[in-house]
């Protein structure tokens, strides 16, 4: 009978603990992920503005476009390790401060030169940040649950394209002083990440045993869980750093997500220009609707992040996202080109570059745990991110070269098929099966 009790108010302090750990988190490092992408593409919006004031040609913008990923190469491991080992909050705090006055400052340039050493150190300020969030949700969440919390703090990528989109058509339209709408996009949407670096050092706890929002049993059950995890995983979880980034497994899964990133940044980075050119809208319409192929996305994510958990499988929640993109955009060469068909290509594509994502970063923690697992994740994101680089930049250069996007959408096509293919070829994760 005691043991039953037992039992019982560990359950109910799981509940509770689970619960009252997503909604005290998640949608707070859902609102920095909004900062940093909109920060991060709303060149792809103000390209549409910028190009004749500075005379962009499309090799300049995909060149501007892809630059961030050099900046945003170095600093990815030092960043998830400082998570790890230092301080989520300060870090986090530092880097959204940090690159929210370095967005203000592009809305400053003048020539393309200045537009790349902008973008550059916009990479290296936002670097950390990512890997250090994947990092610290595995500080709070157990593993089932793990999928869902990076549905729902990555759900912010399609929403800040869904909301930045027709903010940047508005914005765009606006102009004061002499200064035109490009250059107010970059000095108004800086100022969130700062305010919101200041929040962070008051809101966010670095773990569990300093958040006074817990009770005692609740730190005690997820400290618990934490560790018999930790333990499941004792076999991989002694090699060293250099081992883990060594691993078959991690191996693979940078290699897939370079490839991933080459192609689905390529879209990203791109998507406004492809629809202006293929309809010939005006910069606001593209912008209204540039935010639908996103919400395909948004919904794809949390389904699959929902039932990526529920059946504890990761690589088919991966490849089939993958997959229906590049199956998407090969039917825009057999059918009528039209408007509608643009937009249903574009939602179905946005769905397959977006939906993988909180499968894909359940993953590594799967592999591996604490350090190891740290330096595997800011690994696998640092060296996939130079496809961010080579993806909008390919694509410039073909559409200079061309005059045509169907070089692109090939290219694009070739990356998330290959990307499938090596990710489905990893091992099954080892993970407890317990609830």
């Amino acid at each position: 009978m005691l043991r039953a009790v037992m039992a019982s108010l560990q359950g109910d302090a799981g509940s509770s603990a689970r619960s009252r750990i997503a909604w005290r988190l998640l949608p707070f490092l859902f609102l920095l992920y909004v900062a940093n992408y909109l920060d991060r593409t709303n060149i792809s919006y103000a390209m549409l503005g910028m190009k004749g004031d500075l005379g962009m040609t499309d090799s300049v913008f995909g060149t501007a476009s892809g630059i961030f990923f050099i900046g945003y190469f170095a600093l990815q491991i030092p960043g998830a390790l400082l998570v790890e080992r230092w301080s989520a909050r300060l870090l986090l705090a530092i880097t959204l401060i940090t690159w929210g006055a370095l967005t203000t400052l592009t809305g400053f340039v003048r020539t393309p030169l200045e537009l790349y050493g902008a973008r550059f150190l916009l990479g290296a300020a936002e670097a950390g940040f990512f890997p250090g969030v994947i990092v610290y949700l595995s500080h709070w969440f157990i593993y089932r649950d793990r999928a869902k919390a990076l549905g729902l703090f990555m759900s912010a990528i399609p929403m800040a394209y869904i909301f930045g989109g027709p903010l940047a058509g508005y914005i765009l339209g606006f102009q004061w002083r002499g200064i035109p709408g490009w250059r107010w996009l970059f000095l108004l949407e800086g100022a969130p990440a700062i305010i919101l670096g200041m929040a962070t050092l008051f809101l966010l706890p670095d773990r569990p045993n300093e958040a006074r929002w817990l009770r005692a049993e609740e730190r005690d059950w997820l400290g618990a869980r934490l560790t018999e995890e930790r333990r499941a995983k004792a076999d991989v979880e002694q090699i060293t750093i250099w081992q883990a980034l060594r691993h078959p497994p991690v191996v693979l899964l940078t290699i897939g997500l370079f490839f991933t990133y080459t192609g689905g940044y390529a879209f990203w980075f791109w998507m406004p220009a492809m629809l202006q050119r293929f309809t010939g809208w005006s910069n606001q319409r593209v912008g209204w609707i540039g935010a639908v192929p996103f919400v395909a996305g948004l919904i794809g994510m949390l389904v699959l992040g929902w039932n990526s958990d529920r059946t504890r499988e990761r690589r088919w929640h991966f490849a089939i996202p993958q997959l229906t993109a590049a199956l998407a955009l090969s039917v825009w060469f057999f059918l009528p080109p039209s408007n509608a068909l643009l937009v249903v290509v574009f939602s179905l594509v946005a769905f397959g570059t977006i939906a993988y994502l909180p499968s894909f970063w359940a993953l590594p923690s799967a592999f591996l745990a604490s350090s190891a697992a740290a330096a595997a994740v800011g690994f696998i994101n640092c060296m996939a991110s130079i496809g961010g680089f080579f993806g909008p930049k390919v694509i410039g250069e073909l559409s200079q070269s061309t005059g045509s996007f169907r070089g692109g959408f090939i290219f694009m096509i070739a990356c998330w098929t290959i990307a499938s293919v090596l990710v489905l070829l990893c091992p099954r994760e080892k993970v407890s099966r317990q609830d």
